[in-house]
């Protein structure tokens, strides 16, 4: 006997979240738009790159997500130590403000495609490299693979990424369980959909292999992950990978899916690693305070 009374209200919160997007909405802000106030000094087209951090820097932001709320934390962090950083809006569902990520994930690698190539355009950079948190670290895997980002990008960062789709702690099993369910992911919020581990984006985009040549990646992970589980699931295979723990770097640092993308500075410090491996230090529980 399945156990209702454990399972119904985490259940019910994911299809509520793709019933509650359909509901118009009256307004709507283009948060992090260049000159909107919002993005307290990065998204700034007039940054050039430095030799020290010759590459500008991409954030990608999670499902229901956006280009400010997700990097107040890191974004801030990588700007005071010299890099030109930027971040995009992707995703996005009509009527629904502030809550982005939502889309299918392939339209979400065009959008990220086009932002790339305005970045650089801007910057004069030859490469950029992309950071991003939970679907923000999957999605531009697709870009790589299949839109010729591969040329474009030196180096991808996934925190908490969903490289092989979530059970959502387990709850995805039980959708078949729900008449219609399914379908309600799939026709109102896409982007949840092709993230359910099995689902047909992601065995296309896993197919031949995780990575592709000339990329370098690295995989943030926490153990306490509760949204892209299980969290080994977020690991990828292949030439120039490394996967992280963050036990491993701080063993009592409790952050869950949303912390480590937006506040823990730990994991920032790898990130900072990964973008600048010639000058990385290691990364301690100590790292939480410089």
């Amino acid at each position: 006997m399945l156990p209702w009374k454990r399972v119904l209200r985490p259940l019910a919160a994911l299809l509520l979240t793709a019933a509650a997007v359909t509901v118009p909405a009256t307004t709507a802000q283009a948060a992090g738009a260049p000159g909107s106030g919002w993005n307290s000094g990065w998204n700034d087209y007039s940054c050039k790159p430095s030799a020290a951090h010759p590459r500008p820097v991409i954030l990608v932001h999670g499902t229901l997500g956006n280009s400010v709320d997700n990097w107040l934390g890191l974004a801030p962090y990588l700007k005071v130590r010299g890099y030109c950083v930027f971040s995009l809006d992707y995703g996005q569902l009509e009527g629904v403000p502030f809550f982005h990520g939502l889309g299918p994930v392939e339209k979400s690698a065009g959008q990220l495609k086009d932002f790339v190539d305005r970045v650089l355009a801007a910057t004069g950079a030859a490469e950029t490299d992309v950071v991003g948190h939970s679907q923000g670290g999957m999605m531009p895997r697709y870009y790589l693979k299949f839109l010729g980002g591969a040329a474009k990008v030196n180096a991808l960062v996934g925190i908490a990424p969903s490289n092989h789709g979530t059970t959502l702690s387990g709850f995805t099993h039980l959708l078949p369980y729900f008449p219609g369910a399914t379908d309600l992911l799939a026709k109102n919020t896409p982007a949840l959909a092709d993230q359910v581990t099995g689902s047909a984006f992601l065995a296309k985009l896993n197919a031949g292999g995780d990575t592709v040549p000339g990329v370098r990646y690295t995989v943030i992970a926490t153990r306490y992950d509760e949204v892209v589980t299980p969290w080994r699931s977020q690991y990828l295979s292949g030439p120039d990978v490394r996967n992280v723990l963050l036990q491993d770097l701080c063993p009592v640092d409790l952050s869950e899916h949303v912390a480590i993308g937006l506040l823990d500075r730990v994991a920032f410090h790898e990130v900072a690693n990964a973008l600048d491996p010639a000058r990385a230090r290691p990364t301690t529980c100590a790292s939480a305070f410089e």
